[in-house]
């Protein structure tokens, strides 16, 4: 069910000048018309406002945005090579996938600029609107969405940048401009919204279909389990049993379960019916409300003949040996989700490769080349799987999934085998997850297994970079772009030298 058929259809009206450090006319008028003495009378009208703030936080989750692309470059599992017909080849995403980021990134400056603090000034503005109503009391529930997804976005703030300036008002003023908080404050704040929003709203066992794509309980305690899942990077202390808590009050309400196939739950026709999806974001290209583009920056252009798309693949994203590597079981079900080798048409014809004359089979093969990459070289990715989907140009109707019921597994294994406490628990959910992927049980768990596990069940869900900091991998993993000695310090990124050149009361993190 998409996102038009849950809110009305309404732009947002105050998201205009809102980005927190980087606005440089503070004198706008942001609210239009309406005020929330005159507008925010039921709340129909506050979920219509409501819906933009879904709609930024769906940002983070898209395939062409810098919100999730740099929580993916860097990592082992996806790289993006400059294309030997010229194309794709950036600077900037080399910086971040050699580990070697300076404050004059722009992809940062885009993720910070254009995703994250948008996001949260069009919570901060839509909150206190709906703070202000004279229903206010009304709109508990909708309140308590603002702040969980206000939180949210000051999760990956404080996931990629560390220590971001925390504020709550509608708008900053220009002679006291936000100042830089230090992340285990922020930490501090997004862990007390989350836990304050999740009283107000509904557990997913007592909505109905229609509720679908909303926040719910069990979606907060699943984003506060992965908050103290890395507790430790972030503020030095360790919260491994709060981990176990959250996932026990997602996983006691009985509401979620693992979907038969991994694949299903990214699947345009099974929206809103995924018994495993806890958090995905609605688009509906079709009606001008978002769209996924994953297959248009990650294919290879021959999937226009062979899923009959409106379209030619982009031939960008891709992963290469180090991943492919971690799928050492034939029967393991998610290797159907990655293209790799000999290449097929769906009735299984042999595809032909368009870029070297003759019959020669198109053959996806490792990389070879960060700069002059052949578009055979590099595996992909097919999560968000064409068949049964509806375009608009090149989007796709899949909803972005960010978060399933698997990660709750996950969590509380690792929390519980971290603490050595019930191991024999640990071992079982672990192997639930490896069960439903067709992979032979494990007798005994290791960090190193809890990992790759991780890694095969959630490559480019972006999961993987805050997997490999918490792991240690990160630092110490010689990939295809990185040479294994990365300095501690890179576990965040620098502040973006233009945000602080907008607002000097912004400090940069240390080495940068």
């Amino acid at each position: 069910m998409k996102i038009n058929r849950i809110f009305r259809n309404v732009t947002i009206l105050i998201l205009g000048g809102l980005i927190l450090s980087s606005c440089t006319n503070l004198d706008e008028e942001l609210y239009g018309r309406l005020t929330p003495q005159n507008y925010y009378k039921t709340e129909e009208e506050a979920l219509s406002s409501l819906a933009g703030c879904y709609e930024y936080m769906a940002y983070m989750s898209r395939a062409g945005g810098d919100g999730w692309r740099i929580g993916e470059y860097g990592t082992d599992e996806l790289y993006c090579p400059g294309r030997a017909n010229g194309g794709w080849y950036d600077e900037y995403v080399n910086q971040i996938m050699e580990h070697k980021c300076t404050p004059d990134n722009d992809r940062l400056n885009t993720c910070w600029n254009t995703y994250i603090f948008p996001g949260i000034g069009a919570d901060n503005a839509v909150l206190e609107a709906m703070q202000s109503s004279p229903v206010a009391n009304t709109l508990k529930g909708p309140i308590a969405e603002t702040r969980a997804l206000r939180a949210y976005e000051y999760y990956y703030a404080m996931d990629y940048f560390g220590n971001v300036p925390v504020f709550t008002d509608a708008r900053p003023d220009a002679g006291n401009m936000p100042k830089t908080t230090a992340r285990s404050d922020v930490y501090k704040f997004i862990v007390d919204e989350f836990l304050a929003a999740a009283k107000d709203l509904p557990s997913a066992k007592d909505v109905t279909a229609s509720y679908y794509p909303r926040l719910t309980k069990e979606a907060v305690y699943t984003l506060l389990a992965s908050v103290y899942l890395n507790a430790e990077v972030y503020t030095g202390t360790a919260h491994w049993e709060d981990v176990i808590t959250m996932c026990d009050k997602v996983i006691n309400s009985g509401a979620y379960s693992l979907a038969a196939h991994v694949g299903d739950c990214f699947r345009s026709t099974n929206e809103g019916k995924c018994p495993e999806v806890i958090i995905a974001f609605s688009v509906d290209p079709t009606k001008n409300v978002d769209g996924n583009q994953f297959i248009l920056y990650t294919q290879h252009a021959v999937d226009k003949k062979k899923y009959n798309l409106p379209f030619a693949p982009a031939c960008g994203y891709c992963f290469s040996d180090e991943a492919l590597n971690w799928y050492n079981d034939p029967s393991d079900d998610r290797l159907n989700l990655l293209e790799y080798g000999p290449q097929y048409y769906l009735d299984g014809t042999p595809i032909d490769n368009p870029d070297i004359a003759g019959d020669q089979q198109l053959v996806l093969t490792s990389l070879k080349s960060k700069t002059a990459a052949q578009n055979w070289e590099g595996y992909r990715v097919l999560k968000y799987s064409p068949v049964g989907a509806t375009f608009s140009g090149s989007n796709a109707d899949n909803d972005y999934v960010a978060e399933r019921y698997s990660n709750v597994l996950l969590m509380k294994a690792e929390a519980l085998f971290r603490l050595s406490k019930n191991t024999d628990e640990a071992l079982r959910l672990v192997n639930q997850v490896r069960e439903r992927s067709n992979c032979p049980d494990w007798k005994s768990l290791s960090l190193d297994r809890i990992e790759k596990e991780r890694a095969r069940e959630f490559i480019w869900e972006n999961q993987r970079r805050r997997d490999m900091i918490r792991f240690g991998s990160y630092f110490t993993e010689k990939t295809f772009y990185s040479d294994g000695n990365t300095e501690k310090w890179r576990d965040i990124y620098p502040i973006p030298a233009k945000q602080i050149n907008a607002n000097p009361a912004l400090k940069q993190n240390p080495n940068y």
